[in-house]
């Protein structure tokens, strides 16, 4: 059985997406080592529990090769991007698209990200090249990742930009200060990314956690001890609360981040399908104007101010 999810409108063109987007770096790899059998089946749990859009990336190990093979027969239900992770030069993207469209199994990207700048190269000449990618119809749409509101401004002014992908969380809060009011005035969609900070605010960790050396987590450099700190002490204030509404903190947390009315959907990775059921499950529950200001009453103080743009 297929369900829905609530769906909004990403930015101001015409992609329909559901509030919940699959996040595939932990399908690839990127959360310790992950069977590709349950990586399949965790893809479609996510697509029967009604998500229409999933977010992966060249640099996400495994995950575009792993998510073409789930995607087999279900192609058109899904609204699919990926990232360039490598070199921004005009000959670069050429190899990276043409790998992505193979590995991932079709011959359109619906939506093609920068994955964060790079400024190496000329922003002027990677977006005109990405341009070409739309007129050749390899890709739809053009977004970024990563981007501050600078770069996201300079990309804009060059080309197009239907979306952008910053981390965004009730622990990880900068994108609220000039990012997301300059996408609502632009109609730029936003792709808020690690809504659970990593997993930390899902209530399941100790600030003292050790992660498997397998685990990109283990040396990330945003989860620092203050990081860790606040994100137990969020999950201790607020699971409570969530459970007397019927929902784990996980789910607060991802629900708490759609309640931003700039967010467009919360990109939410998964291992197993009872997690990827789960997230699907908090795309469906609306936090009221008096529950926002309730939640941000008990975390008031708990965002340590570390740069999001990792």
């Amino acid at each position: 059985m297929i369900n829905s999810l609530p769906t909004r409108l990403l930015g101001r063109d015409g992609l329909d997406v559901s509030v919940i987007c699959l996040g595939t770096w932990p399908l690839g790899g990127g959360m310790g080592a992950l069977e590709e059998k349950q990586a399949i089946q965790t893809v479609h749990a996510a697509l029967d529990a009604g998500t229409n859009f999933i977010d992966t990336a060249e640099g996400y190990y495994t995950s575009e090769t792993v998510l073409g093979k789930a995607l087999v027969g279900r192609r058109d239900r899904v609204i699919l991007a990926t990232k360039l992770s490598g070199e921004h030069s005009p000959r670069n993207i050429r190899v990276a698209i043409e790998n992505s469209l193979r590995k991932l199994r079709t011959d359109y990207i619906d939506l093609y990200q920068l994955h964060r700048p790079r400024p190496d190269w000329p922003i002027a000449q990677t977006m005109a090249e990405l341009v070409k990618l739309k007129q050749e119809g390899k890709v739809r749409y053009l977004g970024v990742s990563n981007f501050n509101v600078e770069q996201t401004r300079e990309a804009a002014a060059h080309a197009h930009i239907s979306s952008t992908q910053p981390q965004y969380s009730m622990i990880f809060r900068s994108a609220e200060q000039d990012l997301f009011p300059y996408c609502v005035a632009h109609g730029i969609g936003v792709m808020a990314y690690a809504p659970l900070a990593r997993g930390l605010l899902s209530g399941k960790y100790t600030a003292s956690h050790s992660f498997s050396e397998d685990d990109d987590r283990a040396k990330h450099p945003t989860l620092n001890q203050a990081v860790r700190e606040s994100a137990v002490e969020i999950s201790r204030r607020l699971t409570p609360w969530a459970k007397d509404h019927g929902y784990t903190m996980a789910q607060l947390a991802i629900a708490w981040t759609l309640g931003n009315a700039a967010v467009t959907t919360a990109i939410c990775g998964a291992k197993t399908p009872q997690q990827a059921i789960e997230n699907s499950e908090a795309g469906r529950w609306q936090l009221s104007e008096k529950d926002m200001a309730e939640i941000a009453r008990q975390i008031e103080g708990l965002s340590p101010g570390v740069s999001d743009l990792r």
